[in-house]
């Protein structure tokens, strides 16, 4: 799988789990590490591990498995690290604190009407 398409379907699983203030940053030009970032905030521990999890499940249901993951004792900051992809997905507390956003200023933001699926309003 590309990439980029890796990223978009993280953060899709992702936001489909409520995740707040989630991001994808094209980081390939910047480091070696990887080519993108994906960022989200969850609204408590409990939630950050939710979303870690589950963008581990919806991956590992398409064929793809994380490398390594860290962080999920604690769940202030779980990472997953998918080789060209890493996720990283914050309490707000430590999303305030490390701000990656503003440390990567320099990456390029995938935007969100690329990747965020419409949501449907049901009839009524």
């Amino acid at each position: 799988m590309e990439s980029r398409e890796l990223a978009i379907r993280l953060a899709r699983a992702l936001d489909a789990k409520k995740a707040l203030n989630v991001h994808i940053l094209a980081v390939e030009d910047l480091t070696t590490v990887t080519e993108y970032f994906v960022i989200a905030t969850g609204t408590s521990t409990t939630h950050v591990g939710a979303l870690a999890d589950e963008a581990e499940f919806q991956l590992g249901r398409q064929g793809v498995n994380v490398l390594r993951t860290e962080g999920h004792d604690g769940k202030r900051w779980v990472l997953l690290d998918y080789g060209s992809v890493i996720v990283h997905v914050f309490t707000q507390e430590a999303h305030d604190y490390y701000d990656l956003e503003h440390l990567w200023a320099d990456a390029t933001p995938v935007p969100a009407s690329e990747w965020l699926e419409e949501k449907t309003e049901s009839a009524e």
